[in-house]
């Protein structure tokens, strides 16, 4: 089946992580199921951007927001290019196509004083359960890792001899992040319960059935705890890596070792979380100069 072979593709030759896999697939599930509904019985290498651009006409008419057009048809062109490179097209239906406009969002971080609560209101009863949950909340925050990174962790990668930690990035690329003494001790905690548990499975964050960790059992522990601090309308895995980069950068650190730590390939997609920072630099500008007249 071809969408396989694209799939295979993107896990072999690209390394790209389960959950971006899964929705690759599903976009060009929804494609194929719409042309059915349609009633047309073309295969996916035979249809022209007449029949794309129908679907996103459709797509937008059920209220999906422009952002998650843009991503659905991202995946499509991608699928569209691997059927290029192994010669089953010539031409991508997709080469003419813009994105649509999209209004320009900026995630709110969560405040340095909303991450100091948090450590205030952990629980004082130690428990496998609280000692995990409070050790993913640490994790998120003081290394930045993306969410399937924290699921992928597995024992051997965490060296509390030289405190550091071993992450599985995007397309496998390994990194290496300090961790601070404070997240040395939870694990340490964690890790006397961890042992009491009857498992064979090697990651470090395990459910209390010994099981792996998964994607919406951190979601909601990050939002759990983050709904106890905060009342700002984002509260996931991802803001907690938000935050842990833009707390760096209000500290003083460079980008170049922000974009280490976070893992990015190129200096731009690090640069996204550059925008906080230089608010808090408008104001204490503004607060300080002399010149201000509204000081």
């Amino acid at each position: 089946m071809i969408i396989q072979k694209f799939i295979d593709y993107l896990k072999v030759e690209k390394g790209y992580s389960k959950h971006t896999l899964t929705a690759y697939a599903s976009d060009l599930k929804s494609f194929k199921d719409f042309l059915l509904k349609q009633g047309d019985t073309s295969e996916l290498h035979e249809v022209v951007y007449g029949q794309i651009r129908s679907w996103i006409v459709a797509l937008m008419e059920s209220g999906l927001e422009n952002r998650s057009v843009n991503r659905k048809i991202s995946s499509l062109k991608t699928f569209y290019n691997f059927l290029l490179k192994t010669g089953v097209l010539e031409k991508n239906p997709l080469d003419q196509h813009r994105s649509l406009k999209t209004p320009k969002k900026v995630l709110v971080p969560f405040s340095q004083k909303e991450m100091q609560h948090l450590s205030e209101i952990y629980g004082t009863e130690k428990s496998f359960e609280n000692l995990r949950n409070e050790l993913i909340m640490e994790l998120l925050y003081t290394t930045g890792m993306r969410r399937s990174e924290l699921i992928g962790l597995q024992l051997s990668d965490v060296n509390l001899e030289s405190r550091q930690i071993k992450v599985l990035g995007k397309r496998n690329k390994e990194r290496f992040i300090p961790l601070l003494d404070v997240t040395s001790i939870k694990i340490k905690e964690y890790l006397v319960f961890r042992k009491q548990l009857e498992t064979i499975q090697t990651q470090l964050l395990l459910t209390d059935k010994g099981e792996p960790i998964y994607d919406s059992m951190v979601y909601k522990i990050v939002k759990q705890f983050m709904t106890l601090v905060s009342s700002k309308e984002k509260r996931s895995p991802h803001v907690l890596r938000h935050a842990f980069a833009t707390h760096l950068l209000d500290e003083g650190s460079d980008l170049n070792t922000v974009k280490e730590l976070l893992g990015h390939s190129s200096l731009a997609s690090t640069q996204v979380y550059t925008h906080t920072s230089l608010e808090r630099l408008k104001e204490v500008y503004k607060k300080a100069h002399p010149r201000n007249s509204h000081k």
